[in-house]
């Protein structure tokens, strides 16, 4: 079973929003999902994003693929944060 970590289409017609999931590769985009680890909102400015990385970092080492697109989001999500001290 290839596991993918996808965008998982939602919201109405011209006002999108995501969900970051874990789901089955054979599964449809918005069909089945294991587990649902953030979400990405582009309506808002500046865009919305909100990825548990400790779950998306776990899910990378027992071997699951990410799309280009959710890698994208978490580059984005982990240089985003303020700085801590």
């Amino acid at each position: 079973m290839a596991v993918r970590i996808r965008l998982q289409r939602r919201g109405a017609h011209k006002k999108p929003y995501y969900h970051v999931v874990v789901a089955d590769g054979r599964a449809s985009r918005d069909g089945k999902f294991i587990q649902k680890i953030g979400s990405y909102n582009p309506l808002r400015e500046p865009p919305e994003i909100s990825i548990q990385t400790d779950l998306y970092d776990a899910w990378i080492e027992k071997g699951a693929l990410p799309s280009r697109a959710v890698q994208s989001l978490c580059k984005r999500a982990r240089g985003s944060r303020p700085a801590e001290g």
